[in-house]
């Protein structure tokens, strides 16, 4: 699963309600979109990351042993992490993903992986990193306990999300100054599947909607301890339509 940070462009939308019993299906269009992936997260300023990340790293704790970067993607944030210090480790679930990470980076340490059967003992890492990924895998309480289980004590997880908000809204017109409305229910949990066209990018983004609580559920259930929660306001963006609600929402949980 790689990291989204989706700008503004010409979308089209397909849902997928209910439960999806193919549990591989999210790898597999990962997989599929991975070359588009790679093109748009190394295409410098592009996505929301390039803006953000100062603030998103000021969440993230000082390196220690060693950090997990899950669902690496292409490797940007393990690049990052790692400049910063950090002993990084990536896991994702695309091959070609995972391939382009360990070229980009020959001295990491990547491999293919699902979030909820992580290759690692008990209590290796201090850090882990999942960003923009929980809502693009299929078992979410599945896949936080497995961070719960590889974290040592006092180890703390950085997540960051598509925010619940953005999920269930949209502009209630093309006018720049137009309002956001409902679309959906909050509560609303389904696949999605968006096909985005910007500046000649395109990628097809897949994955969950989920209200906030099934992420804070999760994070309960496995025993971490939320201690921060934030709501980073796209201040780059020009168009005040696009700023009406934060893109992103921030969370870092503590384990015991």
């Amino acid at each position: 699963m790689a990291c989204l940070g989706r700008p503004t462009g010409r979308v089209a939308r397909r849902t997928y309600p209910g439960v999806v019993a193919d549990t591989g299906r999210l790898a597999r269009a990962w997989e599929e979109q991975a070359r588009n992936w790679i093109a748009w997260a190394r295409r410098p300023g592009f996505d929301s990351w390039w803006h953000l990340r100062e603030r998103f790293m000021a969440l993230v704790p000082a390196p220690g042993v060693a950090t997990l970067d899950l669902g690496c993607g292409e490797g940007r944030i393990s690049r990052d992490l790692r400049a910063r210090g950090h002993r990084v480790h990536g896991v994702d679930t695309s091959p070609t993903l995972v391939g382009a990470a360990r070229e980009a980076d020959p001295g990491g340490a990547y491999v293919v992986a699902e979030g909820a059967a992580l290759p690692f003992a008990d209590r290796t890492f201090d850090v882990v990193v999942a960003h923009n990924v929980l809502m693009d895998v299929e078992d979410l309480a599945g896949t936080v306990v497995e961070v719960a289980r590889v974290l040592r004590p006092a180890g703390r997880l950085c997540v960051s999300i598509t925010h619940p908000v953005v999920n269930v809204t949209r502009p209630a017109s093309g006018d720049p100054r137009a309002p956001r409305v409902m679309a959906r229910s909050y509560f609303t949990r389904e696949r999605f599947e968006v096909e985005q066209v910007l500046d000649g990018s395109r990628m097809v983004w897949n994955g969950w909607y989920r209200p906030l609580e099934d992420y804070t559920r999760a994070l309960e259930d496995a025993g971490l301890l939320l201690e921060a929660l934030r709501e980073p306001d796209p201040d780059w963006v020009t168009n005040d339509r696009d700023r009406q609600v934060p893109w992103h929402l921030w969370l870092r949980a503590r384990s015991v």
